[in-house]
This record gives structure tokens, sequence and C-alpha cells, in this order.
């Protein structure tokens, strides 16, 4: 028997190796240990203190326990005690001590061994498949090139151990591909590539790990093939759209320049946009020039010397006319047109201050030595051959001749003025001002200011009673030869001249007048980089672009832009040159850079419809025509505009009608017929109904006009406050106008609108009237618009005299009353509807009963039968009366209808037909605050 607390039982402690090392496959839970896992101990075999009891780890979180398998012989065993993943960790190292079972069953006394050091390696299992690192790789290759390597692709594998890990192999799927692939990834080509046969290529790749496990997804190369490099502009449009109305409009927003290589010290780029073709030179207002000097902010007091062709400026009829688009007014001269401007139009008195304006356009003269061209000129009419005053080009030089009267000034002054310019011959459009402040004379070319570079003296001219005639186009000759004629005749194209007595024009308002609407632009200034310099010139036409660095350069030319900023503008093609100059480092020019022709085209606007809407026919009483302000017959006028765009929805284009706002430059308001007679009719506007507006207005006899680049809206305000007065309105039927609208000088004008202006005639009598006036209690009032109106015209001058005729009248009406209105109750309560009640409501409304007197028959409680026999006697004789009365009221009939906005065109009859329509459908709402009874 064994005594468990007996100190000499359990002696020794247990013994273990010092260390030992194990392997583990992943996902597996057992460990292959070296040595493997045994304790001994020297109490054997002594039971308990000689047995192995148990194994302890100590470590952090190792995920391993150990288990004894023979208490006896101490075997062990060590084992997972969770799933082992290499990719999450690939060795464990810990620490391990054996434990005997102590001096009894009850294990009390036990000891343990020393401490032993385990470490553990996971094995890896090749779980995971190969994946490259880029879903797409790109690349490009030059023709007529074998590359070492053209582009890496790269895959990784996710299994920790190198065996598994790395990949071994890449391999091209693809067939028949002048392309191979090694085992690092290198992509090259077996054969030379040309750019004509094929442009790029699409090769598929995939890659084995080193356990033979291929990709789970292969990858795709982009190779493209490039022409062999030639320097130049890339990634440009030879066209590009613009849209009227977008504002400014990138023109190469992917564009960059190929270099081969080669390295640049400094880029200078220059964007040429040609617009000669357009118009005169660009895109410009095309307004009348009187409008566009009232836009800009010219003097008013400037005289057209080449107008639009009309009855009052008629002297330009006989010239030819190029109106080219858009309605831009030009004249052309072919060296056998000019025009002699009528006296009353010419300017009397330039005074020592004034300025001449055109738009010209003249190329190099015929001949060895050329003919002096003369655009203006100011001669004697008869007798002499007197310039007093011209323009004239001569050898492509501008030249103005000015001699003054002896009276003016008696020395030696200043009188041609010439200047030598490339602008006068190069065949394009050049807005040209002389401004005179005498003796110093100054010209300004599309804004620019130029000085003469000669300037010659002469005496001045002896005064003659001899009048002068201003021509355009060549020079009157009228003395020292047999017949009169035009000398000096001009070869060229010109456009708005204007002469402006008393004053000379401000750079602002030359620079306004001339201005282009369209031009080249960058966007976004503050992104350019600093070493990016460039300028325009004045019109915005040519841009220069320099710059250092290639990136620079590129980024600046990405942002230049087109814009136009008229609202309506020129449709059609614009050129664009770009020419481009490099420098590289040391040498003067090192490549040669293409230039590249380009074009915008800009798309033609959705064109406006202007209508002009209204009341079509104005009646009112004389009274009012002669009174001091007369009518306004376009006071319910109103100006709309609308154009039709296309508009997507669900795939199919659909028409829609959209409501425009833009300026107009005219109204014209025409008389249809006989002229005014200025001795009693007149037509005008007050000048307070144009302050505050681009406005300004001219009339005649044959109507008015309203002018200026102004709103609709104030178009509209200006046209309500035009008043028409008539001294003798008895004399007047009808007076008819026409008006018309127009934006761009007429390129868009409205629908013609027609008014008539008639009297209002006082015919019918009171006691007629009367009859109307006083129905039965039981019976539906029924509105008789026409007569009502009558009754108020004639009554509010006065009211019948005696009662008696009063009564009289009454008595016979309510005889009258009582028949016809049993029968229109009835026939109201058949066809009355509400549409038709509020059509007469609307009527109502338009006259004024506030002097109404409406009288109750005193007698009107006789018996039933006397009323009878009344009817039985009076009913044959005032039917007739009443269609005599319809007969004489049938011109008011038509007048009234007229003036409550219904346009009838047809004759008397007609309109008799609609005012018994009327009667029957209608109903009188009466004002009990104005009736007397």
């Amino acid at each position: 028997m064994y005594v468990s607390s007996s100190p000499t039982v359990n002696k020794h402690k247990p013994w273990i190796e010092t260390s030992y090392h194990g392997v583990i496959t992943e996902n597996m839970d057992t460990v292959l240990l070296d040595p493997p896992l045994v304790a001994l101990d020297k109490d054997a075999p002594v039971p308990y203190a000689g047995e192995i009891c148990s194994f302890k780890i100590y470590g952090q979180d190792a995920p391993f326990e150990a288990v004894v398998l023979n208490r006896t012989s101490g075997e062990g065993v060590l084992q997972a005690s969770s799933p082992v993943d290499c990719e999450s960790q690939k060795e464990y190292t810990f620490i391990i001590q054996a434990y005997d079972c102590g001096a009894g069953p009850s294990g009390a006394d036990w000891k343990k061994s020393h401490k032993a050091v385990v470490h553990i390696q996971v094995d890896d299992v090749n779980e995971f498949s190969p994946v490259f690192r880029e879903p797409l790789y790109k690349a490009s290759v030059t023709e007529g090139k074998i590359y070492d390597s053209i582009l890496q692709v790269e895959a990784w594998d996710q299994d920790c151990s190198p065996q598994y890990s790395q990949i071994c192999i890449y391999e091209i799927v693809t067939a028949g591909t002048p392309f191979a692939i090694d085992r690092n990834g290198n992509i090259r080509n077996t054969e030379r590539l040309t750019y004509d046969k094929q442009t790029s290529y699409k090769i598929m790749v995939t890659a084995f790990d080193c356990g033979q496990k291929r990709a789970k997804e292969d990858v795709a190369v982009h190779i493209d093939v490039k022409p062999v490099c030639k320097p130049g502009w890339q990634g440009w449009n030879k066209r590009v759209d613009y849209e009227p109305g977008t504002g400014s409009r990138q023109l190469f927003p992917k564009m960059h320049l190929e270099t081969c290589g080669g390295l640049l010290s400094g880029v200078k780029a220059m964007v040429e946009l040609q617009t000669n073709h357009i118009g005169k030179g660009c895109d410009r207002e095309t307004y009348s020039e009187k409008s566009l000097q009232k836009l800009c902010g010219a003097a008013s007091s400037s005289t057209e010397l080449l107008p639009a062709s009309s009855p009052a400026t008629n002297w330009t009829a006989s010239l030819l006319t190029d109106s080219g688009r858009d309605s831009d007014l030009i004249y052309r001269f072919e060296g056998r047109q000019a025009a002699n401007i009528p006296d009353h139009v010419v300017p009397q008195n330039l005074t020592d201050q004034f300025t001449i304006a055109t738009w010209m356009k003249h190329g190099p003269s015929p001949g060895l030595r050329a003919e002096k061209e003369t655009l203006l000129c100011n001669s004697d009419k008869t007798e002499m051959n007197r310039h007093h005053y011209s323009l004239y080009v001569h050898n492509c030089r501008l030249v103005f001749l000015l001699r003054r009267d002896v009276t003016q000034v008696d020395t030696f002054r200043p009188a041609e003025f010439h200047w030598k310019l490339e602008q006068i011959c190069d065949k394009e459009w050049h807005y040209y001002v002389i401004n005179v402040e005498f003796p110093a004379v100054t010209l300004f070319v599309d804004g620019v200011t130029y000085e003469p570079y000669l300037v010659t003296d002469d005496w001045p001219i002896q005064t003659a009673k001899i009048d002068t005639q201003l021509t355009v186009g060549a020079c009157w000759q009228g003395g020292e030869v047999g017949t009169p004629r035009f000398t000096q005749y001009f070869r060229g194209s010109l456009s708005g001249l204007t002469i402006r007595p008393g004053r000379i024009e401000t750079q602002k308002v030359i620079s306004c007048l001339q201005a282009c609407k369209e031009g080249l632009d960058i966007n976004s200034l503050e992104s350019l980089a600093k070493d990016i310099k460039f300028h325009f010139n004045p019109a915005q036409s040519v841009l220069v672009v320099e710059g250092e660095e290639l990136d620079s350069i590129n980024t600046a030319m990405t942002k230049v832009s087109y814009i136009n900023s008229r609202q309506f503008p020129t449709s059609g093609l614009r050129r664009l040159h770009i020419t481009t100059t490099v420098q590289c480092f040391g040498e003067d020019t090192c490549l040669s850079i293409p230039d590249i022709k380009s074009v915008v085209m800009v798309l033609p606007p959705s064109e406006p419809r202007i209508t002009i809407s209204g009341s079509n026919r104005l009646v009112r009483p004389g009274a009012d025509l002669r009174g001091p302000l007369g009518v306004a017959p376009f006071k319910e006028l109103q100006i709309t505009s609308t154009v039709t765009k296309g508009d997507s929805f669900g795939g199919s284009r659909r028409p829609g009608v959209m409501e425009l706002m833009h300026n107009l430059d005219y109204c014209d308001v025409l008389v249809i017929g006989d002229e005014l007679n200025p001795e009693r009719e007149s037509l005008e506007i007050h000048h307070s109904a144009l302050l505050g507006k681009h406005l300004d207005a001219t009339n005649s006899t044959s109507g008015i006009s309203i002018y200026g680049v102004d709103s609709m809206a104030h178009y509209e305000q200006a046209l309500r406050q035009l008043r028409y007065r008539n001294q003798r309105p008895v004399t007047l039927s009808e007076r008819r106008f026409r008006l018309t609208c127009s934006e761009l000088n007429g390129r868009y004008t409205s629908n013609e609108f027609n008014l008539e202006v008639s009297v209002l005639h006082h015919s019918a009598p009171v006691e007629h009237v009367n009859h109307m006036a006083v129905q039965a209690p039981f019976m539906r009032p029924v509105h008789h618009p026409l007569m009502m109106h009558t009754l108020n015209s004639h009554m509010s001058g006065s009211a019948p005299p005696a009662a008696t005729a009063v009564i009289v009248v009454c008595i016979a009406a309510l005889v009258v009353i009582v028949v016809i209105g049993v029968y229109r109750i009835h026939a109201t309560h058949q066809e009355g509807s509400k549409e038709d009640e509020d059509e007469v409501k609307e009527t109502e409304e338009d006259w004024d009963n506030s002097a109404l007197t409406i009288t109750v028959n005193p007698m009107e409680n006789l018996g039933g039968a006397q009323a009878r026999d009344a009817e039985v006697k009076e009913e044959e004789r005032e039917e007739e009366e009443e269609e005599e009365e319809e007969e004489q009221v049938g011109g008011m009939t038509s007048a009234e209808s007229d003036s409550s906005d219904e346009d009838e065109e047809g004759g008397e009859e007609e309109e008799r037909e609609k005012v018994e329509e009327r009667k029957q459908k209608g109903k009188l709402e009466w004002d009990s605050s104005s009736i007397t009874y």
C-alpha cells in the first residue's frame, strides 16, 4: 500500500527534448514533429509518479494543442486546435512542457518538465489562381520596327509558398498573331508591323503559377500601330459645328503637338480665323447705318448718302446693289456708276469739324498709271470745275481733299491729306473714318488711328455764286466741258457712307460701329501656364500663342475657342489656319510642323416669326379725332416672336414652338390709299414716348417710321402712343394704315398688320331707341349692344324736352315689346348658352351706360284686354318701323362691332345679319346705379 503524502514517492521531473521542429499542411490538423513528442520520467514504473498525464502549450494565440497518447510510455501528439492558413501565417513558435501524474490518483505533488521550444512551419496548398494586376493593357508601336519589349504584363498569386505563388509561364492565347511573350511577361513583335495593313491588334494573354494552375481570367492587350512618326499637330477635327447662342466653343479639345521625341526650347503657334467672305469681312450687326449709330451712341445728325432705295431716297436706284447675305446693304461700283445727291440731303455747312465714314472694299487699279477713283466729291455744278472737298483713291493711296472758301480762311493752308496703307488695295472690307478738325485730319481704319504721311497746302477757293453738286462713285464735272458729265469713276464696293457735320466721332463709337461679333477666344485664362504668352489682333481673328514647354503649349491650344455673340449669326463656313514654328536647343529651327486647315461650320439659327396682333378696326366719335391728342390707333397692339425648334422625345423629333425675345430695328406705319392731308390730318408720336429708349422717328404724309435697335417691348410701348388726328372727321369715311416691323434691317420681317380707322356717326332717334329700353317684368333681358351704345352717345348730349313725349313713346313700346319679348325669351331659352353669355358680357363692357335714362311707362298696369287690342292693331306697323330702324343703324352696327374687337369685313347686309343673331343670343345686364325711374 502506497501513501500519497509520502515525500519519497514522486522524486523526479518529467524530461522532454529541448526543441522541436514541426510541419503542418494548411487546412489539416496533424503536426509532424521532429523529434517525436515523448516525455520520460525516472520514477517509472512507479504508478502515477512515473506516468505522463499532460502536455501544456504556452504562447500567444498558438492554434495548437498537445495530446498524451500513452501515459506509461509518455508518447504524445501535436495537432491544430483550429484551421491553419498559410496565407495568414506561415510559421508558429511556442513553449511546451510535460506534466507527470503526481503522487497518486488525486494528482497531488505533480511535477513538470523543463520548457521546450517548438517551431511549426505551415505547408502551402495551391488553392489560388494567378490574377493579372491590370484589367487591360495598352501599348503603341511605330510601324517598321522590331521591339525587344513592347510592354510587360504581370500576374500574381495569393498562395504563400514560392512554388505556388510564383508565375512560371505566360502564354499568348490568341492564335496567328505576330507577337511572342517570355516567362517574365514581356511582349515583343515577331515581324515588322505595317500601319496600312493593320492599325491595331487585340491579343489575349494567360498565366500559370509554378504549380501549373492557370489564371482564372485571361487579360486583353491592345497594341496600336502608329505610322512612321511625323512631327505635327494630332487629335484635331477638320470640322467643328457651332450652334448659335452657345457662347464660346472649344475648337481643339484633344489636340497635341507630336515632336517625335525631339527636345524643344520653344513653340509659337498662330491661329487665324478667315471670315473675309462673311458680310463686310466678318459677322457684324447688319442693322441700318442709322440704327447702328443710335445703338453705338453716335450723334443723330449724320446724313446717310447710300441708303436703301425708296421713293424718298431714289438717288441710289440706278446703282448696283450686292446685298450679299442677311440684308447687309452693299453698293458695287464698276467704273461707270455714280449718283448725284439731292441738294436737300446734302449738309450745307460742314464747319471746321465733321466726320466722313464708310465701308470700302477695293483692289489694285488697272494700268501702269491709274486714274483717280472718287468715292465722294463736292464740286461746282456748272460753269467751273472746282472740287470743294472729295475723298478718292489714287495708286493705292487714300486722299482727302478739303478746299476752304476764301471767306473762311485767306492763307495758304493744308488742303490734301495722303495715306498709304496696305488695306486700301487688299480686296478686303475695311471701315474708314475721317475726323476733320481743321486744319488737322485723322484717319481711322478698322478702329486704328493713322496720321497722313503727306499733307500738301493750297490757297482757298475764291467766292463764287455757283451751286455745288455732291456725288458718290465719281466726281461731277459741270464746267469747262461741252457736256456736263461724271469723271474719275470708282471701282470697288461701298456701304454705309455717311457725313456728320459739326462734330467728330469718338474712338469708342468708331470701335463700336466696326466691331466684329465673331472671333477667337481663350477659355480659362487663369489655368494657363506662366510661360505662355498670347496676343490677339484688334478684330480677334488672329491669335498667337508662344511657350517654352510642350505640355504648356498643348494645354493652351486646347483652350482656343470660337465665339459669335450675334443672336442670329450668319450661317456658313469659317476657315481656320494654324501655322507653327519650333526651336530646338542651340538651333534656330529644328522641325518642320505642317500647317493645319480646318473649318468652323456656323449652323443656321432658328428663324423667328414676328407677329403683330391687335384690333384691326377702330371706330371713334368725331370729337375724339378732333381732340388735341386725337386717337391712339395701336393702343391694343402686341408684338411677339416665336421660333420652332425640334425636340427629341422618346427617340422621335417633334417640333416645339418657343417664344423668343430679341430686338427690332424699325417699325413702319404706312398710309394705305390717299396720303395724309397735312392741313387737317396728322400721324405722329410725342418725343416723350421715345425717352429712355434707343429709338427715333421720322414722319411724312405717307406714314411714320420708328427706328433704332431696341427691344420688342419698347417698340410696343412706342407704337401704342402713336396719335392720329383729323380736324375734319366728317369728311373721313375710313383711313387705313399698314404696320410692319423688322429685325436686322429686313432680314426678319413681321406680318403686315392692317388697321382701319373710321368715324362713329349718330343717326338713330331717341324715341326709337327707347322702344328697346323698356321691357316687361317677366321678360328675360336681351342685350342690344350696338343700339345701346348709340343711345349712350346720343343722350349724353341732351334729354327729351318733355315728359309727355316720353309717355307716348313708352305706351307704344310696351305693346310691341310684350309681343316681341315673349318670342325672344322663348328663343333665348332654347338657344342661349354659357359661351354666348360670356361673349355678350365681354361686349357689354365696351359701352358706358352711366348716362342712360330709362323711363318706366306710368300706364304699365293697363288691363290685359287693352294690351291685346293694342297689340293686334300695332303689330304689323311696328315690325315695319323696326326694319327701317335697323336699316338706319346699319352703319353704326358695323362700327360698334368693330370697336368690340371683332373682325367683320363684309357689307352692311352681312353686318345686319350678325346684329340680329346677337340680338337673339345676348342678354343685357343692367347697372341699376345709373337708371332713373
